[in-house]
């Protein structure tokens, strides 16, 4: 059926129209509409874009043409550190992240691609700010490196962004409850325990520290061993995000070398609320600490423990996994990752910062460092009896060291069953902290805290109670001591320096080698004491074996292969 229709056009010619041809022009109307709104929606709902070094050529051919619309994902900076470099991600908003298996490290030698070499990274981060820090081996001399993402062809990969030695360089940064900013420094090369003179340094802050122009200066409260003060400038406080990030923070060190290269963008802490949730908190730093972690936070949390926060110091082992399986049972631990070599006294302070929120008391100890209360009363009880006056800030409690105790392999039940022998003098002690009592240098030796005035400490009786320190374990675990020391003022133990230091190990030398008669070393007097109350309190009686065996374990109880 045709329709004759009389059109003015410039002839004034009829024109005949087609139902047909109508209807079809309709079905490709409505296909076109519905195809390019669903482009629109699901754009990006993929892999996040990357910038590339090269064309989006190749990787268009790999991951579609999707790859050219929005180059979005880009590498901020690099950190070189002993045998690893930190790569921080910049994501825009609502991109998902990528994971380890998504990425490889790429190292290159100038134009020369016969030199470029590709290693999977050992882990990927993420960071406080919606990026991500992927952990890459170390940077071989004259190289730089770079990301590349999998499924691309390996001449793609990510822009190198800024690289910076970790020897150098301030690396993290909080806007404290009294807005002030914590710094943290590396390279300051300050007296441990002592407070610096703050007119040598200043403050400064931007979002691109190229433009000097725009930086903004501020006064240092004080400067003492590798954290610095500042006074945050109003404008940092309340001024407007930029479109390069978060602000940056630095220190300048006047009429010396300048201003130090910085990743840090300060983060900040929420006031607290009228009460605080926990009454008592505990803060570590360790690493490849899986195989103890349960037990250390369930035996804890069963003698008065609410809250843990762990600094994770490069763990290349089941920790996460670990976590998320504490937490599916109500433990209420964090993990917070903290790559930097040798700053546990940084993290400490770090730490504090972040639990003064949720916390009244906060102690610091080792996950090989558990308390022992001889009455069997809590933790928060002992501290209660030890506080009555408001002027106590910190309570010290004295540590035991416990030896292997004739033991050639890790106890199945844990450290607080298996290790019974120990030296028989106290070594040095460990702080449980009222945050509020910290000084504003916050200089921490030893896990303990420098007070404000009109504070002071309390020391535990050691016959009400001490840290059990399981130091000197089986071979298998005690020669990763030798692996590096995450005391800033502390030498590692391969290094031929300060050798008569406490902190080692007596008659080892710098040499991971096992002594023959190492299972029977430090054992002076025995003491079963927390191991009873363990087997009393923490015994699966239907089970038969205690709350943080793992079922492989079962039938393992009695293999703790005793030296006769």
């Amino acid at each position: 059926m045709k329709i004759r229709r009389k059109l003015g056009g410039v002839c004034g010619s009829d024109v005949v129209v087609s139902w047909r041809l109508f209807f079809w022009f309709v079905v490709l109307f409505v296909f076109s509409f519905v195809l390019f709104s669903t482009m629109f929606v699901f754009k990006g709902k993929f892999r996040p874009v990357v910038r590339s070094v090269r064309s989006f050529s190749t990787a268009r051919a790999v991951i579609g043409d999707s790859a050219t619309l929005s180059p979005a994902v880009s590498i901020r900076e690099a950190v070189k550190l002993p045998e690893q470099t930190l790569v921080f991600l910049k994501y825009p908003q609502s991109l998902r992240l990528f994971t380890k298996d998504d990425l490889i490290c790429v190292f290159s030698s100038g134009e020369d691609s016969s030199k470029l070499r590709k290693e999977k990274p050992e882990a990927v981060d993420g960071d406080k700010f919606g990026g991500q820090i992927v952990r890459c081996p170390e940077t071989p001399p004259g190289y730089t490196v770079s990301l590349a993402i999998s499924r691309w062809t390996m001449d793609d990969h990510l822009a190198a962004g800024p690289t910076h030695q970790w020897d150098w360089l301030v690396y993290d940064a909080v806007i404290d409850h009294d807005n002030s900013t914590v710094v943290f420094v590396k390279g300051l090369n300050l007296k441990p325990g002592k407070v610096a003179d703050v007119s040598r340094y200043e403050c400064v802050y931007g979002w691109d520290f190229a433009k000097h122009n725009r930086l903004i200066r501020s006064d240092v409260i004080s400067a003492a061993q590798e954290i610095v003060r500042c006074r945050t400038p109003l404008t940092v406080l309340n001024g407007p995000k930029s479109a390069h990030g978060p602000v940056k923070v630095s220190v300048r060190i006047k009429g010396g070398t300048g201003m130090l290269p910085s990743i840090a963008q300060p983060d900040r802490i929420v006031h607290p609320p009228r009460r605080k949730p926990f009454e008592m908190c505990v803060c570590t730093m360790t690493r490849n600490a899986a195989a103890v972690l349960r037990e250390w936070v369930m035996y804890h949390a069963g003698i008065g423990v609410q809250r843990w926060f762990i600094y994770d110091n490069n763990s290349d082992d089941d920790i996460i996994a670990e976590i998320k399986y504490l937490e599916r049972r109500g433990y209420n631990v964090s993990r917070h990752f903290w790559p930097w070599i040798k700053t546990q006294e940084a993290g400490f302070s770090n730490c504090a910062i972040r639990a003064r929120n949720d916390c009244d008391w906060i102690a610091f100890i080792d996950v090989d460092e558990f308390y022992y209360i001889r009455s069997g009363e809590s933790l928060t009880s002992i501290i209660r009896n030890y506080t009555a006056s408001a002027e106590i800030g910190e309570i010290r409690t004295p540590c035991h060291s416990f030896g292997p105790s004739g033991l050639r392999n890790r106890p199945r039940g844990g450290v607080t069953e298996g290790y019974t022998c120990r030296v028989i003098l106290p070594e040095r002690h460990k702080s449980i902290l009222k945050p509020e009592s910290m000084n504003a240098t916050l200089i921490n030796v030893v896990h303990h805290f420098h007070l404000k005035d009109g504070f002071t400490f309390a020391d535990v009786d050691k016959e009400v109670m001490v840290i059990n320190h399981y130091k000197y374990q089986v071979w298998e675990v005690f020669k990763e001591k030798f692996y590096r020391r995450v005391a800033t003022y502390v030498a590692d133990w391969q290094n031929d320096e300060n050798v008569g230091s406490r902190d080692r190990a007596p008659g080892l030398g710098t040499r991971p080698v096992e002594p023959p008669d190492w299972a029977e070393r430090f054992c002076e007097v025995n003491d079963t004491g927390l191991r009873d109350q363990v087997l009393e309190k923490f015994k699966d009686n239907k089970l038969q074996r205690l709350i943080w065996e793992k079922e492989e374990d079962e039938g393992s109880r009695q293999a703790h292969n005793r030296i006769d």
